[in-house]
């Protein structure tokens, strides 16, 4: 039986960087193992941990995916929406969809990391 998810991993060219911009996003800390540069973590934050796998040719997903679709994205709660996205986009992030400006309701949106992989700011 499975116990937990020991770690969500997102493929990138720059293992280091990308961890870097996750545990200042999510209040965390890089841990990365001198023999294993390829293979980067972020831990200390409320939730599962996440790593930062190298790949040789890696080409970032796309939003909204058409010819290389996004696969997967990832979901942050928060309190404040303005503030933490002027937070993310001060650690290198980008905007990818203002769903707020598309619909009334919307509690959410889209950004991609700098390794391109999108993810979203939603406040409850």
């Amino acid at each position: 039986m499975i116990r937990r998810l020991q770690a969500i991993a997102l493929d990138c060219a720059d293992p280091v960087r990308l961890a870097e911009f996750y545990a200042e996003l999510l209040g965390g800390r890089v841990v990365a193992e001198p023999e294993d540069p390829d293979w980067v973590e972020v831990h200390g934050f409320e939730g599962t941990p996440l790593a930062c796998q190298r790949v040789d040719g890696y080409r970032p997903p796309e939003w909204p995916g058409q010819e290389h679709p996004q696969q997967l994205h990832l979901d942050f709660d928060v309190d404040d929406l303005d503030m933490e996205e002027e937070r993310a986009l001060s650690l290198g992030a980008a905007v990818l969809e203002r769903t707020d400006e598309l619909r009334a309701d919307a509690n959410w949106r889209v950004y991609a990391d700098p390794a391109g992989h999108p993810f979203c700011l939603c406040q409850h």
